[in-house]
């Protein structure tokens, strides 16, 4: 297969079945996980893993009364592609999966599932947070993962002709390590030869964001390409909010679906629902920033999934696009969300 370039990929989108035109992608979900382990180290050597998943535990699992490991991976090809046709026949055309080094990716698992459903999948690439990161990165120069950013997008990734078509999601904590500083300076050189656009999972302080917003800035990256995702477990007041959009990134809300408060990760937070949700886009269109918003569902627990009694990536063309219609947004506010802003980020430049 020969090595793609620059050339190559500008004003085009790049899936894992090959480069198309960015007009065909339609209804985008941003920030997906369709093939994942989500376990810490410590998680995946407990020899309790939990049960199966079945209607009399899921409560249990979701509200973290039952420890449940189990529920943090997911492999299973044949009920992802059923999932991924849920989501189809809601609406959705396609979706971007960012299942990075450390939560073990499957590039040919995802090549299957897009030619079986017949579905636009953007993989990501990089590496997550600093925990879930191979012992040899320690010793790895920003160098060296700038150029395996590169070449996963032009080559392939790990170990396959499968090509990334987005960098991220680079995995970053509160406080920043030095191995994610170094990870994200060379998705910032990656960026800049490629074209990419890079998506960051924030560290969970609220000023964390804003952080790798002014990071990028100083280190020649682009705002209008740095998606920041997990906004509605991060950012509660507008004041951060409104001074984060201030700065041209791209403020991703990707829990959608998850409808308790309950947040086991920060017992400090409480979570929003999806009206809360929506209401927050609101202030942020309000305010001109409606270039600026993307949504999804970022599912990585398996009661996340219908087959599991889960809302599913259906969920938001669903149940959220009609809930916002009943709310006032208008189809071009909705269009612009859903399809333009998404297009726009998953075109190289």
């Amino acid at each position: 297969m020969a090595q793609l370039s620059r050339l190559d990929l500008k004003g085009k989108t790049q899936t894992v079945q090959g480069i198309i035109d960015p007009d065909a992608l339609g209804p985008t979900l941003m920030h997906e996980h369709l093939l994942w382990d989500i376990r810490t180290p410590t998680m995946q050597a407990d020899p309790d893993q939990g049960p199966d998943i079945c209607l009399s535990n899921v409560w249990k699992i979701n509200y973290g009364s039952r420890k449940s490991p189990n529920n943090l991976v997911f492999f299973d090809r044949d009920i992802a592609t059923a999932e991924v046709e849920n989501m189809r026949e809601a609406g959705g055309r396609s979706l971007v999966e960012l299942t990075v080094g450390g939560l073990k990716p499957d590039p040919d698992g995802l090549a299957q599932i897009a030619l079986a459903t017949d579905t636009y999948i953007v993989m990501g690439c990089g590496h997550y947070v600093d925990e879930y990161q191979d012992a040899a990165n320690h010793r790895r120069s920003i160098d060296q993962f700038a150029a395996e950013i590169v070449s996963q997008i032009y080559e392939g990734a790990w170990g396959t002709g499968v090509r990334a078509g987005i960098i991220g999601e680079i995995g970053c904590q509160a406080p920043w390590t030095d191995l994610e500083k170094r990870v994200m300076r060379g998705a910032l050189i990656a960026q800049q030869e490629t074209g990419a656009a890079l998506n960051v999972h924030p560290g969970r302080h609220p000023d964390q964001p804003q952080e790798v917003v002014d990071f990028v800035k100083a280190h020649g990256g682009d705002p209008a390409r740095l998606i920041i995702s997990h906004i509605d477990r991060t950012v509660f007041d507008d004041d951060r909010l409104f001074r984060l959009a201030d700065s041209g990134c791209v403020l991703e809300l990707d829990l959608f679906g998850q409808e308790q408060s309950l947040y086991s990760l920060d017992l400090k937070v409480d979570l929003p629902n999806d009206a809360a949700r929506l209401r927050s886009i609101r202030r942020l269109i309000d305010h001109g920033y409606l270039e600026q918003i993307t949504m999804s569902h970022d599912i990585c627990y398996r009661t996340r999934l219908t087959q599991f009694g889960g809302h599913g990536y259906g969920h938001i063309f669903e149940n959220v696009v009609p809930l916002m219609r009943r709310r006032g947004f208008s189809e071009d506010e909705i269009e612009q969300i859903i399809i333009e802003t998404p297009k726009r980020l998953l075109t190289f430049n």
